[in-house]
């Protein structure tokens, strides 16, 4: 959420920014609106509380009945107008809130603008296709043909864009789970098991709520949301709290399943395990103090570069542009793997700074160390990865001219084997 100080201060800055993602910027003088008569009203209920407690005295010490009397009528029409102004008061607020939580962040002044996902902006490309040899095939037809991905029964037990992974694959995705798990804590980032389902304040403080409601599968009875990402339980998890800054950075990381509605209905990104109402993912996430997440950005992007060419992976980054880039982020970076059988390259991950915008949600601060004054922490997430995609171009990079595939070194102590067997 966006500081209530900056639309008093400098709305401009906050439509440049709404218009540099494609949005409308006239909620921005709507807030504005809202806020000066909220300010309005809750300077008069300040001076009709005095103003009671003035007479109030007065009366106390009045000897004159004729006086008294006048003033006893003054405090009941103050009274009166300070009913109507608390009235009042109370719904603007709820207003203006309502829509600085449906605003975006600001952006960082290194995003490109842009406006499409066409004009992010490629900064390196690191490695080269595998040669195979022959023409690459999908991960669909190997793992059908394979018997390790059954698409069918997925769709009969839960619907479209569900799937099942058996035998061999199935070990080789658990496998994935753990190795990246201990890749990250090796590297300082200390592992949390989460709740899959989170109360709706812990969406909300992650900026997934309201804006994203119609994407997410939710429990009305119970008021339970299932996680989009662990990014919500881990934005939750030092939710209200003060951090001593000595304390500081906080790196996690995490595993979950993720649960969304997927709108896409139709092309490309329908087949295979590309896209899914349920998928796994490891996540990655950093508090650091606000003179630090700029450097704590480029370390995690770091870090994947090294997970990526630790998985062997050809992959490319982007800076994503304001037209692309997260409702919370200000700056952002995607990774994307090429995959030989789709022939197109896929998002394995994205490294945001959020800065301050989910902590003023959140409630997330830190005590500086010299004047013990709380502040605002900042945040930062990405993904470390996500496993469908990921699983997608391991597969089809480890497959062989006779539609076997190899499982990775790395990963064939948690799967028993060099090569995937049908199951």
């Amino acid at each position: 959420m966006l500081d209530i100080k900056l639309f008093r201060n400098d709305p401009a800055r906050i439509k440049d920014a709404i218009s540099a993602r494609g949005g409308d910027p006239a909620a921005v003088d709507e807030v504005v609106r809202l806020d000066e008569a909220w300010r309005s009203a809750a300077q008069r209920r300040d001076e009709l509380r005095n103003l009671r407690k003035v007479l109030s005295k007065e009366i106390g010490q009045s000897k004159d009945p004729e006086l008294r009397a006048a003033k006893m009528k003054e405090v009941e029409a103050a009274k009166e107008e300070l009913e109507l102004v608390e009235a009042q008061e109370q719904p603007l607020a709820e207003q203006r809130d309502a829509l600085l939580l449906a605003l975006p962040n600001l952006l960082d002044e290194a995003t490109p603008r842009g406006h499409s996902e066409d004009e992010n902006v490629v900064i390196e490309t690191v490695g080269a296709p595998p040669a195979l040899g022959f023409a690459p095939r999908t991960h669909w037809d190997l793992g059908a043909e394979q018997n390790l991905i059954d698409f069918d029964r997925g769709v009969k037990i839960s619907g479209s864009r569900f799937y099942v992974l058996r035998g061999d694959l199935a070990r080789m995705q658990r496998g994935l789970i753990a190795w990246l798990l201990n890749f990250h804590s090796n590297h300082g980032y200390r592992e949390l098991y989460l709740p899959f389902a989170v109360r709706g304040a812990a969406l909300k403080g992650a900026g997934q709520l309201p804006k994203f409601a119609d994407n997410l599968y939710h429990d009305a009875e119970e008021d339970f949301w299932m996680v989009p990402t662990a990014e919500v339980p881990i934005t939750g998890y030092h939710a209200d709290e003060i951090i001593d800054e000595e304390q500081l950075p906080l790196r996690y990381c995490a595993y979950t399943p993720c649960f969304r509605r997927e709108k896409v209905s139709h092309g490309r990104d329908v087949r295979g395990i590309k896209r899914g109402h349920q998928f796994d993912k490891v996540e990655l996430y950093q508090l650091t103090r606000p003179e630090d997440s700029a450097a704590a950005l480029e370390e995690m992007r770091a870090h994947v570069a090294r997970l990526c060419e630790a998985l062997g992976l050809h992959y490319r980054v982007k800076a994503l542009c304001s037209a692309d880039i997260g409702f919370a982020s200000q700056k952002t970076y995607d990774f994307e793997a090429w995959a030989p059988g789709c022939q197109e390259w896929l998002e394995i991950s994205s490294v945001s700074n959020c800065r301050e915008f989910q902590a003023r949600r959140a409630n997330l601060r830190y005590r500086e160390a010299s004047t013990r004054k709380p502040e605002l922490l900042h945040t930062l997430n990405g993904s470390g990865l996500g496993l469908p995609r990921t699983l997608i171009c391991l597969l089809e990079s480890h497959q062989r001219a006779d539609g076997s595939i190899g499982v990775p070194e790395f990963l064939q102590p948690f799967v028993g084997t060099d090569v995937l067997r049908p199951a």
